[in-house]
C-alpha cells in the first residue's frame, strides 16, 4: 500500500516522441526554421531599395505630366519601357578575343549578362558570313533601367569631352530616343587600363509616349540633359 502511495505522488512527466527525439509539433504548426525564413525574407524586403530615378516619375513627372497635359488616367500618362544597349565588335571576326572584352565591358556598364549578337546573311565585301558574331546587346527593365539611367545622367554623361548637351533629333518619331556614344571609357565602372580598345555604344530609350514630343517631354522631366534653343538677342 506505502508503494502505491508513493507512486501516485510523484508528478507526471511529459510523453516523448518515439527515438528520443523532440515533442511532434502539431500539423500546420510553424516550426523554428520557418520562423528564421520569414526573419530573413522581411530583411531581404526592407533591404531592398527603390531607385531614386524610379521614385522620381511617380513623386514627380507622374503628376506633372497629368496636370500639364490634361491626362484623365494614369495609365494615359508616357513611361519608360526599356533601355537597349547595343555595341558593335567588327574584329570579332578575326579576333574572338575583342567579342569577350566587349561582353566583359558591356556587363560591367549594365550590370546584367549581355547577348551575343550574329549576323543575319553573309556580305563577300565585308568578309562576314552568316552566324558570325558581330557585337553585343542588352536589354534592361524595371528596376536596372532607372538604375542604368541615373548613372548615365549622373556620372557618364558629363564626362563626354565637350559636353553641351545631348541632341534632340535623335527621336525617331514614335516617342522613342537614339543616343550615340563615341567610347565606353565615360562610365566610372570601366577599368581603362585593363580595356583593350574604345567602342561606341547606341542606347535606345523605348517609352510608349507615341509622338516625339511627349517622348521629348518624358526624358527631359526625368533629368535627361537635352541641348536647349538658343535665345537670340
Amino acid at each position: 500500500m506505502a508503494e502505491k502511495e508513493k507512486d501516485q505522488a510523484k508528478p507526471k512527466q511529459p510523453q516523448q516522441a518515439k527515438g528520443g527525439g523532440k515533442p511532434q509539433q502539431k500539423p500546420g504548426g510553424k516550426g523554428p526554421s520557418h520562423e528564421k525564413k520569414e526573419k530573413v525574407v522581411s530583411v531581404i524586403e526592407k533591404a531592398a531599395v527603390t531607385p531614386r530615378l524610379k521614385q522620381r516619375y511617380f513623386e514627380q513627372v507622374l503628376p506633372a505630366m497629368m496636370s500639364e497635359r490634361g491626362y484623365k488616367n494614369l495609365f494615359q500618362v508616357p513611361r519608360l519601357k526599356k533601355i537597349v544597349i547595343n555595341m558593335g565588335v567588327s574584329e570579332a571576326k578575326e579576333n574572338i578575343q575583342a567579342l569577350d572584352a566587349a561582353k566583359d565591358d558591356m556587363m560591367v556598364i549594365a550590370g546584367q549578362m549581355p547577348q551575343i549578337r550574329r549576323a543575319k546573311k553573309s556580305i563577300s565585301n565585308f568578309k562576314l558570313r552568316e552566324g558570325m558574331p558581330i557585337g553585343v546587346r542588352v536589354t534592361l527593365r524595371g528596376d536596372r533601367m532607372y538604375e542604368f539611367m541615373d548613372r548615365l545622367i549622373a556620372t557618364a554623361v558629363p564626362r563626354i569631352r565637350d559636353f553641351r548637351g545631348l541632341e534632340p533629333r535623335g527621336f525617331d518619331g514614335q516617342g522613342n530616343f537614339n543616343l550615340g556614344l563615341k567610347e565606353q571609357m565615360i562610365f566610372p565602372e570601366i577599368n581603362v587600363e585593363t580595356s583593350l580598345k574604345a567602342r561606341g555604344m547606341n542606347i535606345t530609350f523605348v517609352t510608349n509616349a507615341g509622338n516625339d514630343e511627349e517622348g521629348f517631354d518624358l526624358l527631359d522631366k526625368l533629368g535627361m540633359p537635352f541641348k536647349r534653343p538658343t535665345k537670340k538677342a
